[in-house]
């Protein structure tokens, strides 16, 4: 299972005003959307990183918290007249932190057309599971007296 950080946005808003980056700037990625959902036996994470580096996509896990990272490079401004300069670039980072019933070396990611997929597996042990009740032969009679107990217990 996930666990939701509701306060993950916070801090990283928090950070940036106070090292002086300002969250949403021309070159500085504001956020990572994403979708997540399960399907059947496991969840798929579906992240938009429009324009990033393919080689610079890294998904980590350590610890119980999955990191989702990219890099957009910055195009040079050597002998460039900028006339408008809205698509974000930099890094983007984003982090969730994982239940105990995930299945943490099976998780599998891909890119493709500016879309991360990342499948997170559950974990056999938190699946659920039937339990088979077997019956026996049916009710059985208690048969015994005095002369079935063995004479050292008394």
């Amino acid at each position: 299972m996930l666990r939701f950080d509701p306060f993950n946005d916070v801090d990283a808003l928090a950070r940036g005003l106070m090292t002086g980056a300002v969250a949403g700037t021309a070159r500085t990625p504001r956020f990572m959307p994403l979708d997540l959902y399960k399907v059947d036996d496991h969840y798929m994470l579906v992240a938009d990183l429009p324009g990033a580096d393919p080689g610079s996509i890294d998904v980590a896990v350590d610890n119980g918290v999955l990191t989702l990272s990219a890099q957009r490079s910055v195009p040079t401004d050597e002998g460039v007249q900028w006339l408008t300069s809205e698509r974000f670039s930099g890094t983007y980072r984003r982090q969730l932190s994982l239940g105990e019933g995930i299945d943490v070396a099976g998780i599998a990611a891909t890119y493709d057309n500016g879309v991360l997929s990342v499948t997170i597996p559950v974990a056999e042990k938190a699946k659920p599971r039937k339990i088979t009740v077997e019956a026996t032969g049916g009710p059985q009679a208690i048969t015994g007296g005095p002369q079935d107990i063995p004479s050292e217990a008394y």
